[in-house]
């Protein structure tokens, strides 16, 4: 495909990604860690940030093609595996956020950089990030490289490279 095709479907490729149709709100409830809480949990940092505005977004999938990075209000109505939590990102220091899970096991992640805060994704201004830290490309990665295993340990630490478009591609910057 050639870059200017590339360019105008990036897109549409974007479209069936994060935030675009879901509901601010939904996911938060469970997503959300409490003070003293032993898990399970993840503590996801967020590395790489191309400022300090806006928020920290940070979703939790099931862990298959299907339903990675599938629409939130599906999700839940199906009773499948959803979290989201959503904190300023920090002035200053590591961007670490703590997000519950249902319990041990294999999820897909995604971390979204919102920098203008419109819990939406806008690839031309905001950062993206996955659990295993894929090359991105110009569509969503497979869940097999977004994936990260918690065991039953309580709390676990994963840590995610954000990219930001640049030029005609999307990477760290």
């Amino acid at each position: 495909m050639k870059p200017i095709a590339l360019a105008l479907a990036l897109p549409l490729l974007l479209a069936a990604g994060p935030a675009l149709r879901s509901s601010p709100d939904l996911g938060k409830a469970e997503g959300r860690c409490r003070p003293g809480e032993a898990g399970p949990a993840l503590l996801v940092e967020a590395k790489g940030l191309k400022d300090r505005g806006g928020q920290i977004k940070v979703e939790l999938y099931p862990a298959n093609d299907k339903d990675f990075l599938a629409d939130d209000n599906v999700l839940i109505s199906q009773g499948k595996t959803f979290r989201r939590v959503e904190v300023p990102t920090p002035k200053a220091g590591a961007a670490v956020v703590c997000i519950r899970i249902p319990g041990p096991g294999t999820y897909t992640l995604m971390v979204m950089h919102d920098r203008d805060s419109d819990h939406k994704f806008n690839y031309k201004l905001d950062g993206i990030g996955f659990a295993s830290n894929p090359k991105l490309g110009w569509s969503k990665p497979k869940w097999t490289s977004a994936r990260v295993s918690v065991g039953s340990g309580g709390v676990s630490r994963v840590s995610v490279v954000m990219n930001y478009k640049n030029g005609l591609g999307v990477g760290p910057i």
